[in-house]
């Protein structure tokens, strides 16, 4: 009977041995692919909340267009000369920067 007290009474410092490397994967996962995460995140609503009208823009399905009208929620984009469509804010790619013009 004593000897199963002493067997249980060491028994805490496994577990502390079986948690921490849950706790080790879980910052490793953290820096990974958690954090990186949030920051594209962040980045991609900084873009959206900057976009203005005449910003040349690209879709996630690849249409490239130019900034028409937008509001909080649809954007339009002017594709050619006479055709106008309407997107959702959301679904714009990225802005396309305009190089200044080599002399």
């Amino acid at each position: 009977m004593f000897q199963f007290a002493a067997a249980n009474s060491g028994g805490t410092g496994s577990i502390l041995g079986l948690v921490g490397p849950f706790v080790l994967m879980f910052v490793v996962f953290y820096f990974l692919l958690i954090r990186p995460q949030q920051k594209k995140t962040k980045t991609r609503n900084s873009m959206l909340k900057a976009l203005k009208k005449g910003d040349k823009v690209v879709t996630i399905g690849g249409l490239h267009g130019t900034i028409m009208e937008i509001s909080d929620d649809i954007c339009v984009l002017r594709v050619n000369d006479v055709t106008k469509l309407t997107f959702d804010r959301g679904s714009i790619s990225h802005a396309v920067v305009q190089e200044a013009a080599k002399e």
